[in-house]
């Protein structure tokens, strides 16, 4: 799905968005869920949908739910990863796949979705997820299996005991799913989290889960499956400097370990509130994560000591060559958001942070527009819409 680079995917679930403008937490609302789904489609540097807010629990009814597929799918073209309840949904959801993608070799081929189960910890498969995915067998969706074990809870209180008891829980689900279709694509994804030992709360911010990301991507190399990491987000309820602190050095140790897929931008407050500013910031500290993975290139084109005899003593390198490829090559990373001017440019300009993230919220969605159904696909999703409400 991402051709051996780090897919980023965003965090997903929380009923709450934070309105920067009027500092408040808010309950979402359908508004909120489509803004969301749009900028992933918008932001190349998102790579995979989940589903990033909701306005309530998931669709009540069959026809809700195929209605929530069909705007999915006029929202977006990148891989969905997401997930139904019951074998009925599952049923639903074959039609779908195949009026968007054609017939059931375009989607084995094609893999467009990946469905998303969680055990549930310590050392639980839920029967109805297992049905539900189960009736799915021998289309070749690829299977990611998340428990969340939390360390010290529902987890042993130890960081390698945890991590023995995440992957315990995702090689039963493998063992199970390729029992009933051998071969199916299987992504190793265990959420190992740890509690924030005062409370029990879950410790969205603890420095603990960049171990316990890396951990992961490390066993699921392991065991030569792609692996899907989630390293934790911020214990703050708002964009602030706890947010960013918490987030880069969460990220920063996985990405080295570089997994196929990490888990996720945007979401604050233990992953239950939606920021929409706090999406762009996550995508920036994202892309320095990734420029340190790259590390320092000792390849013979890099050491340029030919420049260094021939600028010499005194010199400098501005109007060399190698400087100008270096620069066009990616050797710096190149920022667009944040402060990256004298004090006086900055004072002039009147803007902080989150100002500026608005600013490329709204541009990004006011030129961007998704790539729309075809009419007779749309006009179909829609009779099967109404077939589910009979």
């Amino acid at each position: 799905m991402n051709a051996g680079e780090c897919a980023l995917l965003v965090d997903g679930g929380p009923m709450f968005v934070y309105d920067a403008q009027e500092n408040m937490r808010r309950p979402a609302v359908h508004a909120d869920w489509v803004k969301a789904t749009r900028l992933v489609d918008a932001l190349d540097e998102i790579d995979l949908y989940w589903w990033m807010v909701r306005e309530d629990q998931t669709p009540g009814s069959q026809r809700e739910f195929v209605a929530y597929w069909r705007e999915l799918f006029s929202l977006t073209t990148k891989h969905i990863q997401d997930l139904t309840e019951t074998r009925e949904q599952s049923r639903w959801l074959l039609e779908i796949l195949q009026v968007v993608f054609g017939e059931r070799k375009t989607v084995r081929r094609t893999h467009p979705i990946s469905f998303l189960v969680c055990p549930v910890s310590p050392l639980t498969i839920e029967g109805g997820y297992a049905e539900a995915y189960l009736e799915l067998a021998g289309w070749d969706i690829p299977l990611a299996v998340m428990p969340m074990p939390l360390m010290g809870t529902t987890a042993p209180g130890r960081l390698i005991a945890t991590v023995v008891q995440g992957n315990c829980e995702v090689l039963a689900y493998l063992c199970l799913a390729q029992a009933a279709s051998p071969g199916t694509p299987f992504i190793y994804a265990p959420a190992l989290a740890v509690a924030e030992p005062h409370s029990g709360r879950y410790g969205s911010g603890a420095v603990e889960h960049a171990l316990l990301g890396a951990a992961v991507t490390e066993m699921g190399r392991y065991y030569g499956l792609p692996v899907e990491a989630t390293t934790g987000g911020t214990d703050h309820h708002i964009p602030s400097i706890q947010a960013g602190y918490e987030r880069a050095l969460n990220w920063s140790l996985p990405v080295l370990s570089w997994p196929d897929i990490l888990v996720g931008p945007g979401l604050l407050g233990g992953s239950t509130i939606l920021s929409f500013e706090q999406l762009i910031i996550d995508i920036e500290i994202f892309q320095r994560c990734k420029r340190m993975a790259r590390g320092i290139d000792t390849g013979k084109s890099g050491w340029l000591d030919d420049v260094i005899e021939r600028v010499g003593p005194g010199g400098n390198y501005l109007a060399q060559r190698s400087t100008r490829e270096a620069v066009r090559s990616g050797e710096w990373h190149l920022s667009d958001l944040g402060v990256h001017a004298p004090y006086e440019t900055w004072a002039a300009s009147g803007k902080d942070l989150l100002a500026e993230a608005r600013e490329k919220i709204d541009r990004v969605l006011a030129n961007h527009q998704p790539l729309p159904l075809d009419d007779s696909a749309l006009r179909e999703l829609q009779r099967i819409e109404a077939r589910a409400g009979e």
